[in-house]
């Protein structure tokens, strides 16, 4: 008798404790898959201090493979689940499908970023949800500060050091805590003009910081902010984002390159293609988290609307603390399905909350006891090397040293504007050239490659798109640069590229001659119908593309793409007409 298949669905809180207690219990009696865009686990409550330079971005991350021995990680995005078929469609990496076959499926694919219909968020906002994002925040606030620090105008110099973050929930209070000791740091060392500090304003339109907790915690949090020199400005939302600044709903114009979108938190959009019941969102599931009339599926985390027991007619918030909880639920839920011990309804009961301002203010009730201060510090720095997976004592020493050593503001430049958009179904994953959805947004106002401020300014005439590939040209034309010496043309591929030349040879002498003549003129003259190209585009760091050498113009593809360098190091240089490989078109973190 074959063993039973498990495929587990996302490696977030929900979908990592899943798949950890399950090869406990499973012992190798149960092929047990873990689906994941990374192949690490990340400890989101942590992000902000990576943002803040405090931790280094791997001290969040835990190994999938190195935690969890007996489970099978495949890397991918899930894009498609039959439900009959029982059959997972997924991408791998560098734009591989593939399929998994399953006995039992659970859906732990979490949230990613919550967005309303403001004008301009989505162009010149930048979420919180994984750690590319973390760290172009780290690196956009440290080249802000640089910049303010040697701009002649105040104007620019105080709109570059002033950071807006919207919504005061967990997430947003932290960032704004942590962000304001960052840049306070900065200026002692890069001083700004005289009577300058950096301002850092936290919006949200509830009447509270940190709404959904108890009001102790709301307090202290509210309070050690605003002694920290933080604007908290509650009933009060962005109306609209521009390249300069925000709109805010009371009228106010705030001059800034910096808007970080923490409103809070959407599920993952997979749940919605199943066309099952749905809760706002989040899949609707039973107390023992199976989908009703589909045994076979279970769902746990922030994409499944589990019923709170502990509140008749409610569903459990969207919080790590619940979907670590519903892991464990759901693993003994699967097992028992499988004939290994009895089912049990997911129950909870509130072991308290923590809440990190920097240094070492907190704000913390556990079971219930107020805490504040310093012995709120401890307590939450507890919490989180007790809940870590892993990492504790890299973590520990990092704290150590930022206590003991000023922290290296510093741009490492890893993750450009571009490549962590807002609208994204994937927050783990910075985005790569060579997709559409990677093309860079002319109006990006910061990173490495980004457009200049007079370009980004409302009312210019765009010369170009700086986006890192090139703009689609007409179906008729090759996508090269016309040039007056023929150079070569870079590829992503040296074989690519003679495989392709000879394909084009082979094609070119079997045409009729009425066909070659157009197409044999001197490049600077050009059939009627045949329209210039546009020349392609740089890619951020690489060379530009140049034209063929060969006598005889590059035959036109039917739909031409995008010239591709090398993901690393300098692109390959070789003749032949342009090919796009698969490796392109790919992308390389609940």
């Amino acid at each position: 008798m074959s063993r039973p298949r498990i495929v587990i669905v996302g490696a977030g809180f929900a979908g990592y404790r899943t798949a950890k207690e399950l090869s406990r219990k499973a012992r190798g009696k149960a092929d047990i898959t873990l689906l994941n865009p990374t192949d690490y686990f990340l400890y989101l409550p942590l992000l902000p201090q990576v943002a803040a330079g405090i931790l280094e971005p791997r001290r969040v991350t835990v190994s999938l493979s190195d935690t969890l021995p007996q489970v099978r990680l495949v890397l991918g995005e899930a894009d498609g689940i039959d439900l009959d078929g029982r059959t997972v469609h997924y991408t791998d990496p560098e734009g591989t499908g593939g399929t998994l076959g399953y006995d039992r499926l659970v859906l732990a694919a979490g949230s990613v970023n919550k967005l309303l219909p403001i004008p301009g968020v989505a162009e010149h906002a930048h979420g919180f949800r994984g750690l590319p994002e973390a760290l172009y925040l780290r690196d956009h606030v440290t080249r802000q500060v640089e910049l303010a620090a040697a701009a002649d105008d105040p104007e620019t110099c105080a709109a570059r050091c002033t950071f807006v973050v919207v919504g005061a929930g967990y997430t947003g209070t932290e960032v704004a805590a942590q962000g304001q000791l960052f840049t306070d740091a900065q200026v002692r060392r890069h001083p700004l003009r005289k009577g300058m500090r950096p301002r850092w304003l936290l919006l949200d339109i509830a009447e509270r910081v940190l709404p959904e907790l108890d009001e102790h915690l709301s307090r202290t949090a509210d309070r050690t902010l605003r002694e920290r020199g933080v604007e908290v400005r509650m009933g009060t939302s962005v109306k609209e984002a521009t390249p300069d600044g925000v709109l805010l709903t009371d009228g106010e114009f705030v001059g800034t390159r910096s808007l970080v979108w923490c409103v809070g938190v959407r599920p993952d959009p997979l749940a919605e293609s199943l066309g099952l019941p749905m809760e706002r969102g989040r899949l609707l599931v039973d107390p023992n988290l199976q989908v009703p009339g589909r045994p076979e599926v279970f769902a746990c985390g922030d994409a499944a609307a589990v019923p709170d027991l502990e509140n008749p007619g409610q569903f459990t918030p969207m919080t790590a603390q619940h979907a670590w909880r519903q892991g464990r639920t759901a693993a003994l839920n699967v097992a028992a399905s499988l004939g290994a011990g009895v089912r049990r309804p997911y129950e909870h009961r509130d072991l308290g909350f923590v809440v990190d301002l920097g240094g070492v203010k907190a704000a913390a009730n556990p079971l219930g006891v107020p805490l504040s201060g310093l012995a709120a510090g401890a307590v939450t720095r507890g919490y989180h090397l007790a809940a870590m997976p892993g990492n504790r004592v890299r973590v520990a020493a990092d704290w150590l040293l930022d206590a003991v050593l000023p922290r290296q503001a510093v741009q490492l430049g890893l993750v450009r504007s571009w490549s962590v958009p807002l609208d994204t179904a994937s927050p783990e994953l910075a985005r790569v050239p060579g997709r559409p959805q990677a093309r860079q947004d002319a109006d990006a106002r910061s990173g490495p490659g980004a457009a200049t401020e007079q370009e980004t300014r409302p009312g210019r005439r765009a010369t170009a798109p700086a986006a890192p590939a090139v703009e689609e040209a007409e179906p008729a034309a090759p996508a090269v640069e016309q040039t007056d010496e023929w150079e070569p043309t870079e590829v992503a591929s040296a074989g690519e590229a003679v495989i392709s030349e000879a394909k084009a040879r082979e094609a070119a002498e079997q045409e009729s001659p009425e066909r070659r003549g157009p197409e044999r003129r001197a490049p600077e003259q050009k059939s009627p119908e045949q329209k210039a190209p546009e020349p392609a585009k740089s890619q951020p760091g690489g060379e530009p593309a140049k034209s063929q050498p060969c006598p005889e113009p590059a035959k036109s593809q039917p739909t031409p793409q995008p010239v591709k360098n090398q993901p690393d190091g300098e692109p390959v240089k070789a003749p032949g007409p342009v090919k796009r490989t698969d490796a392109d078109s790919a992308e390389g973190a609940s």
